[in-house]
């Protein structure tokens, strides 16, 4: 796949995942120093990885937000559980579940930050239930 290709499938699947008024509002903060960033994003992480067929969307956004919550990486973390809620069809309890299972695995402090960031998302939405 030539770079124009692989461009326009990253630019494809980050509106899928990622929802169209994201990635508008991304775009319309490009400038001349991130430019280059968003170009090889859209490209590799979007075209190469994002549009693999072995995992499906599902599983991805799984791997990412658990890698996300693993890494400390809240801005990310609460982009992508955000765009799990309103683009990908999960439910709070999918969110909860992946940081049930991350806190085993990567801690109980970093679970715990996770709960909190998830459930500013949650409210933010209207999906917290008291």
């Amino acid at each position: 796949m030539d770079d124009q290709k692989r461009r326009e499938a990253g630019m494809a699947q980050r509106r899928k995942v990622l929802g169209n008024a994201w990635v508008d509002k991304s775009a319309a903060n490009t400038n001349s120093f991130n430019a280059e960033f968003i170009d090889l994003i859209t490209r590799h992480a979007w075209g190469d990885i994002w549009t693999r067929p072995h995992f499906d969307e599902r599983t991805r956004r799984v791997l990412v937000i658990g890698s996300l919550l693993a890494l400390g990486q809240w801005d990310e973390f609460r982009l992508h559980v955000r765009a799990a809620l309103t683009e990908g069809g999960f439910t709070p309890d999918d969110i909860k579940e992946i940081v049930l299972q991350q806190a085993i695995y990567c801690g109980v402090p970093a679970a715990n930050h996770a709960v909190r960031e998830a459930s500013v998302v949650l409210q933010e939405l209207g999906l917290l239930k008291e």
